[in-house]
């Protein structure tokens, strides 16, 4: 027999830990109910059990319910179905409970049929009488000219008025949250994108004659693109082409050493171009989901490089790429790592402040990081640079869609069973926000037509992404994403709170007019919240490229305006009105903003210091970019 009281204590033991994953204690004091309740700074209650059955029964089931929803949430890509069914589920009960939004929407239905119908006799006697409906400026699935031929017209406009139909069904229903209508109408679209007549052979007309022409060719190659991708995603592989863009050879090849390394991170130094360069180094902390050589891409678009030939010394953060034994690592281990590059930045280049960049969660922590330094009288930072970052989450965008209580819990228990978040059950969202884009555009052009998307450096990166720990996650979305905590002055940083409001050094932000995770609109709530000079300057692109935007690339302009400490607000429409437009890249506007507040020519730094700890370790690219 086992000793009952030996089993009591190794249960309790078990149990204990399993509380302390759930909600990791955050090193610091919690100081507000909020926190305590979030389980994330407070101290992780005592268990005590009245028996071992008792304590068999509360470890058991509680894991079983994480084990079991581990398991699902490989099969759905980490998003959540119970949030999900139960969104749908309110929407469908208010509807029931709204008589006249079911006769509005049978009449809608009925309008609709009627359109069609009409336009079906007029293409009888006319073939070319116009669409009565056009597809959406971003949608591009019907614009090849076959889709003007009978009976594919009828088609495809028959699926844009049910398209339309759906989201009249989604939105406007009393007792239904904005926020809920949204994710109907998300998830609406979705369903429609799936049975869109574009992914069918016998319905895409594009598809049916390449398929007659070349005796069904087509599909073959398709279905032999369709094996290799499937062998290449169960085997770990990146996707094909992305060879042809290794970091160190292809992209990522601006020359500089690696000065400093600690668990999190590396941090590069790039070696100067120039005779004299600006006294204040550059350093960049890109966001840790990512792969650091966005900013380093080809020669001819890597921001870092351009950076250092305009005259700047130029620090990067290269982000690890965690692992299960990094599970327990929080919000203020990484604080804590950028801590520490920065402090290898001032002992390289001393008796000089910096200009700190960050770029979308890098730019949230930096962000973050220079509010507590202006708090505690750190003034080593002359300014900020901030792309593509959110410092307010109340509303993010589409993203917001992925985020809620019930997806939180479900990442939860699926990071407490790999004690990470996998790079493809984050891509996984991100893709569902652009699925005409990113799924069903790929799926007919290379396994319908059996045409190969051609790679490119951009692409290539956006598939070598990173994990992110469970405990940081975790902090992140709770305190972050979900609490707003940052923009309502509770993070707390160094055992105290922080507001945006403290930082005291000009501001440069940069937003682009696609983002689909930093909407522009959200990113200029940094107005709300910072007192101080902000040059917000808005490009055209989406969440990346519109970031690569390097001079000479064709299509590119912005729009720029630097609004006072003593101004008052102004709303992003009327900032917009407002703003001076230019063409051509934003890039050189970085640089006449931070060479304004800089000093005079100095001879360019040594790469590291001659004496440990900050000696140059490697050539960059470094080590922690070829993690997978």
């Amino acid at each position: 027999m086992p000793d009952t009281k030996a089993v009591t204590e190794d249960l309790k033991t078990k149990a204990a830990g399993e509380t302390s994953r759930q909600s990791p204690d955050s090193k610091e004091p919690s100081g507000s109910q909020e926190e305590e309740r979030s389980g994330l700074h407070a101290e992780p209650p005592e268990i005590v059990y009245t028996s071992p059955l008792e304590a068999l029964d509360r470890y058991s089931t509680k894991s079983l319910d994480r084990a079991a929803n581990a398991h699902l949430a490989r099969f759905t890509l980490g998003v959540s179905p119970y949030g999900l069914s139960s969104t749908f589920f309110t929407w469908w009960v208010h509807l029931m409970g709204a008589p006249g939004k079911q006769v509005q929407l049978m009449e809608k239905a009925a309008r609709k049929a009627m359109r069609l119908g009409i336009y079906a006799g007029q293409l009888a006697r006319d073939p070319e009488t116009p669409p009565c409906i056009k597809p959406l400026p971003h949608d591009h699935r019907f614009e090849h000219e076959a889709w003007q031929t009978w009976p594919y017209n009828l088609i495809y406009q028959a699926f844009l008025l049910s398209q339309q139909w759906w989201y009249n069904a989604a939105c406007d229903i009393d007792g239904v949250s904005a926020r809920d209508e949204q994710v109907v109408s998300f998830l609406s679209r979705q369903m429609l994108d799936m049975i869109s007549p574009s992914n069918f052979i016998a319905t895409n007309p594009e598809v049916a004659q390449t398929t007659l022409r070349e005796g069904g060719a087509n599909l073959l190659r398709g279905y032999q693109n369709f094996l290799e991708d499937w062998e290449r995603a169960v085997s770990g592989k990146l996707p094909i082409g992305t060879e042809d863009y290794l970091p160190g050879r292809d992209v990522a090849t601006t020359p500089g050493k690696v000065v400093f390394r600690n668990r999190l991170l590396e941090l590069i130094q790039y070696a100067p171009t120039t005779g004299k360069v600006k006294p204040e180094p550059i350093l960049i902390v890109p966001a840790w989901i990512m792969k650091y050589y966005i900013l380093d891409l080809s020669p001819h678009n890597s921001l870092a490089r351009y950076l250092v030939d305009q005259g700047f010394t130029v620090f990067m953060v290269s982000w690890r790429n965690p692992t299960a034994e990094d599970r327990d690592k929080g919000m203020n281990d990484y604080f804590g790592a950028v801590a520490e590059a920065m402090d290898a930045v001032t002992a390289i280049v001393p008796d000089t402040g910096m200009h700190g960049v960050g770029y979308c969660l890098g730019g949230t922590l930096m962000a973050a990081k220079a509010a507590q330094m202006a708090r505690d009288g750190d003034d080593r930072l002359a300014t900020l640079a901030l792309f593509a970052t959110q410092t307010d989450f109340e509303e993010p965008g589409e993203l917001q869609l992925f985020v809620s209580e019930s997806e939180v819990a479900f990442l939860e228990n699926m990071m407490w069973d790999q004690g990470y978040l996998e790079t493809k059950q984050m891509a996984g969202a991100f893709q569902l926000l652009r699925s005409a884009d990113l799924i069903w555009s790929r799926y007919i052009h290379e396994y319908l037509m059996g045409r190969r998307q051609e790679m490119f450096d951009l692409m290539a990166w956006n598939a070598d992404a990173t994990r992110m720990p469970y405990r940081m996650h975790s902090e992140y979305l709770r305190q972050i994403f979900l609490g707003n905590e940052l923009a309502e002055g509770k993070y707390r940083l160094g055992g105290k709170p922080i507001a945006i409001g403290e930082i005291d050094v000009p501001i440069f932000c940069v937003s682009t007019t696609s983002d689909h995770v930093a909407p522009w609109q959200s990113v200029y709530k940094l107005h709300l919240l910072a007192d101080t000079p902000i040059t917000f300057l808005l490009t055209s692109g989406g969440h990346n490229a519109g970031i690569v935007s390097e001079p000479g690339h064709e299509g590119r302009e912005f729009r720029i305006r630097t609004t006072g400490e003593d101004e008052p607000y102004a709303s992003p429409e009327d900032w917009l009105a407002a703003a001076d437009r230019r063409d051509g890249s934003w890039w050189p506007e970085l640089v006449a903003w931070l060479s304004e507040r800089s000093g005079k020519e100095v001879p360019p730094p040594g790469l590291g210091t001659d004496t440990a700890p900050y000696q140059a370790i490697e050539n960059a690219p470094g080590s922690y970019v070829f993690q997978r």
